[in-house]
């Protein structure tokens, strides 16, 4: 029985069956760089700058929006020749199992579980905290005390602590709860909101530039050191270390890219448009992501994103030092409310769906796989979701799962590089519409500036990320290696229905 069992691509195409008839190639590059601007944007670049500035890199988070860049640019480029190597749509569990193997293919999952579960709690939690902002400066009500919108393991300044977040939970419930009775958001809705969030990152740097206070900007690259934050965690601040450490927290702001990568097959001329759309999407929002870190943190200082301004922190810029534009600043909540809602809705769906094609591979129990009669959803797979990410949402910090989801992404970026490159050896032959230019190089390049946010990101996020992966692999050998399709058709068994 061999950890390395391939599933073989017949299977896949005959277990995609009729789904996948109906895939026509309908998306131009134009149509995959929309796509991908539309899945970048969202809570990370709204919450988790000012995050990095505060506990980082100050002014030089714009310098880890480039490494972060790179970065994704790289295994992007990756992702779609593995996407194009198979033709069927995929996500990166879907593909690595039929080149790399079950264990593999188990670790990517394990990954995507990880990447989306926690990252719509973080989206959660941001949606949480502008709430708050609506609440107060919009409709001039009162804010919910801080005990019930924060987590245990949260104190503010006066000594307050947290007990649950219940505005995360209940978005994500409310979120779940939609995706279950088969809701799903219109191409002109999704398009209205596309349009809105860049629009507001437009407008915020435009008005903004005139705000910026030189003396917020200096030094640019703040001389290296340590900073521990009212929590008690401390972070490498400034100098190279904090600028990989931004790079690190920041990543979370392009998680989202790689839908373009997944729509390689429908995608008109693969070979033109995927290098285009996925590129493309990313020089976009990497340039929209600099000039709007370059004007936040020039209209506040590093110490309000410290204090008062770590939460809502874009509301709380235009709020204080922007002045005569307030409704700058309740446009700004509203549309960002409805952004994280989209994100957590997407968020939720891709997990479930992860669920759903392990729970058929037999690596996670058959329920998950369970169809609702009448919706015709993995309704027990997004149950068990709602509890996984609500148990985030609820109880634990932001900013912990903030990393924890891009360190887990990382990870699984640097599989999916490495992933190319033994492709390439063992299956030379293999049909790929579209191919990762310079292999091996790019892709060891990709492993390299991954790894280094990984390294940027502090030896607590480590220990987060080994503890996932042990509990992954005890998961893994205590259930999924006995209960797994391929390995009962290795012994000869029966597999199940």
């Amino acid at each position: 029985m061999s950890l390395f069992a391939k599933k073989s691509l017949q299977s896949l195409l005959a277990q995609a069956g009729d789904s996948e008839k109906g895939l026509k190639r309908t998306l131009s590059a134009s149509s995959l760089v929309a796509l991908g601007i539309g899945a970048i944007i969202g809570a990370g670049l709204f919450v988790r700058t000012a995050a990095a500035a505060a506990q980082n890199a100050g002014p030089s988070v714009t310098l880890g929006f480039i490494v972060a860049a790179i970065g994704c640019a790289l295994a992007g480029l990756c992702y779609a020749e593995l996407s194009s190597s198979i033709p069927i749509a995929g996500s990166a569990y879907t593909y690595s199992y039929a080149t790399m193997g079950e264990l593999i293919a188990w670790i990517i999952g394990w990954d995507l579980i990880l990447e989306y579960a926690v990252g719509a709690a973080t989206v959660g939690i941001a949606w949480s905290e502008y709430l708050n902002n609506l609440l107060v400066n919009v409709l001039h009500w009162k804010a919910i005390p801080y005990e019930w919108c924060h987590s245990p393991f949260e104190h503010n300044i006066a000594g307050v602590h947290g007990i649950i977040n219940i505005p995360a939970l209940f978005i994500v419930t409310a979120l779940t709860l939609l995706l279950i009775r088969g809701t799903q958001e219109s191409a002109l809705v999704n398009g209205i909101i596309v349009v809105t969030k860049v629009a507001i990152v437009i407008l915020i740097i435009v008005i903004g530039w005139q705000f910026i206070n030189p003396a917020n900007h200096t030094p640019y690259i703040p001389p290296a050191g340590t900073y521990t934050d009212h929590q008690g965690i401390s972070h490498s601040f400034g100098g190279i270390m904090g600028i990989l450490g931004s790079a690190g927290v920041v990543f979370f702001a392009f998680i989202g890219f790689d839908a373009v990568s997944t729509a390689a097959q429908e995608a008109k001329n693969p070979k033109r448009d995927m290098p285009i759309g996925i590129l493309g999407s990313l020089a976009v929002c990497t340039v929209l992501y600099i000039l709007f870190a370059h004007v936040l943190t020039g209209v506040a200082t590093t110490e309000d994103f410290r204090t008062s301004g770590k939460e809502a922190s874009v509301a709380f810029a235009i709020n204080k030092y922007m002045h005569g534009y307030a409704w700058l600043e309740q446009l700004v909540t509203i549309a960002i409310l409805a952004g994280f809602s989209s994100v957590i809705l997407v968020m939720l769906l891709g997990q479930s769906r992860v669920f759903y094609s392990m729970s058929k591979d037999g690596l996670l129990p058959r329920t998950f796989s369970a169809i609702h009669p009448k919706y015709k959803t993995p309704y027990k797979a997004s149950l068990f979701v709602l509890i996984l990410v609500g148990i985030f949402a609820a109880f634990v910090p932001g900013d912990v799962v903030g990393d924890m989801s891009s360190i887990g992404t990382l990870f699984a970026f640097m599989l999916v590089c490495a992933a190319v490159i033994v492709l390439r050896k063992t299956d030379p032959g293999l049909k790929r519409e579209f191919k990762t230019p310079f292999v091996p190089v790019l892709p060891i390049i990709g492993i390299i500036v991954c790894g280094a946010m990984i390294f940027g990101l502090g030896w607590t996020n480590w220990l987060r990320l080994i503890g996932w992966l042990a509990l992954g692999f005890i998961v893994y050998f205590g259930y999924s290696k006995k209960n797994s399709t391929v390995q009962k058709e290795l012994r000869g068994e029966k597999a199940d229905a």
